[in-house]
């Protein structure tokens, strides 16, 4: 091939945390020897972020998205782009306090909790040169829609997120509003994670390892001690941010908040607009006029309001500059869930479904992995020849099925890169 293959692996195992797995560093090296071995990149053009020693540069919001940054703007049409990401996931509700901003945002979880949001891999995607193919590998839960808007070739995370996501032919006040019932229920169960109080779901069936976001999915053991899902709780990740910053002031409602105010200019580009928004609501005095009165919505706008003022109070106006910068056209753009136009220059292969939990899993013999990461490999290793995006992900959720784990792999690409080899 002829054009230059560069690489960024990224495995966060968050030892010493609440959030702590085993498996993800395992994953990055073996993909570094497969990238090398079996695909010919160079070392040198392979650039790997872990926790694994404190002396590196460590996975943080900031060093993972300025890493993205390079890897895309050194890109020439011709170059085979590949992004590893072994971690936790998660799920933001809606925080803007308006009764149609009824979606989640999924985002990747940084060592330092500095979230990486579905649309800002959108938007990175969308400055990737005609010609470049750029290949993401997620092993995280909730994955399924992490390349927002790619077209669901092998998957149905699309169909899920109808019952989760704004749909501009159902009016969410309206008396058949499921979307926003479904919202609703959706976020009362965070209201309640967050203090640390489980709701199980009411969906049949339990997954044996990884799979539908339900008990198991709240970052626990499986009963044979050697499984853990790759899914960050709501309740843990606020427990995290409190520990951060030392503050108990943050719940559904401030979290994004609490994320520009503790990351600033180095917080997710949504995440900044959304602050600009809500600064002019604030501004305005609109705060609870237009965000959807009493019930669940009323007390996530309350309480946006309420941070917004002591932190106003506070005169730090000044720190809100990177969000002032931001360019805003509408309000509905930092909607947990906005969808834009679809990139068609990415490939994202996901451990799992958008409602689903991926598995980080350890054998007896005391190796660990990532469920999908284990059966890319195994899969690769296997077949010495091309191995397409299509084929892969159908073998994985083969492989993966019959080892015992409920999550169903996903691919997210345009027609054309349905059947090209798997990174190049």
């Amino acid at each position: 091939m002829g054009g230059r293959k560069r690489a960024l692996l990224v495995g966060i195992n968050y030892p010493g945390t609440k959030a702590e797995l085993k498996g993800c560093h395992n994953d990055v090296d073996r993909m570094y020897r497969c990238l090398v071995d079996r695909f010919g990149f160079d070392e040198g053009d392979i650039r790997v972020l872990t926790d694994k020693d404190r002396s590196s540069p460590q996975p943080t919001g900031a060093n993972i998205r300025s890493a993205l940054a390079r890897l895309v703007s050194d890109a020439r049409p011709g170059d085979f782009l590949f992004f590893h990401y072994s971690g936790h996931g998660t799920r933001l509700p809606a925080e803007t306090g308006q009764r149609d901003d009824t979606g989640y945002d999924e985002c990747i979880v940084p060592s330092d909790m500095n979230l990486i949001t579905d649309q800002d891999f959108r938007e990175l995607v969308q400055k990737v040169p005609d010609g470049c193919l750029f290949t993401i590998v997620s092993d995280s839960c909730h994955s399924g829609g992490l390349l927002d808007s790619a077209k669901e070739q092998i998957g149905n995370s699309t169909k899920q997120n109808k019952t989760q996501s704004r749909e501009p032919e159902e009016r969410p006040d309206s008396g058949s509003g499921s979307g926003f019932r479904s919202f609703l229920k959706e976020t009362v169960r965070d209201v309640f994670e967050s203090e640390g109080i489980h709701i199980p779901h009411s969906r049949h069936g339990h997954s044996q390892y990884g799979g539908d976001d339900q008990d198991e999915a709240y970052g626990q053991p499986s009963r044979d001690g050697r499984t853990k899902n790759r899914s960050l709780p709501l309740s843990t990740l606020i427990e995290m941010l409190k520990e951060q910053t030392g503050k108990d002031d943050i719940d559904v409602g401030s979290i994004r908040m609490t994320l520009f105010n503790i990351f600033g200019d180095d917080a997710s580009p949504k995440i900044k607009k959304f602050m600009k928004v809500m600064l002019g609501k604030f501004h305005q005095g609109q705060s609870g006029e237009h965000g959807g009165g009493g019930g669940v919505m009323g007390m996530v706008g309350a309480l946006a309001q309420e941070f917004l003022k002591a932190k106003l109070e506070g005169n730090e106006e000044e720190a809100y500059k990177p969000a002032l910068e931001q360019e805003v056209h509408s309000v509905d753009e930092v909607y947990a869930g906005t969808k834009a136009w679809a990139p068609n220059n990415g490939i994202l292969i996901s451990g799992c479904q958008t409602n689903q939990t991926s598995a980080d899993a350890t054998t007896p013999q005391g190796v660990s992995f990532g469920a999908l990461s284990n059966a890319i490999q195994s899969i690769l290793s296997d077949k010495h020849g091309k191995v397409t995006n299509k084929d892969l992900v159908m073998k994985a959720r083969e492989m993966l099925a019959k080892q015992g784990y409920t999550q169903q792999p996903g691919l997210y690409c345009s027609d054309e890169h349905v059947h090209v080899a798997f990174i190049c």
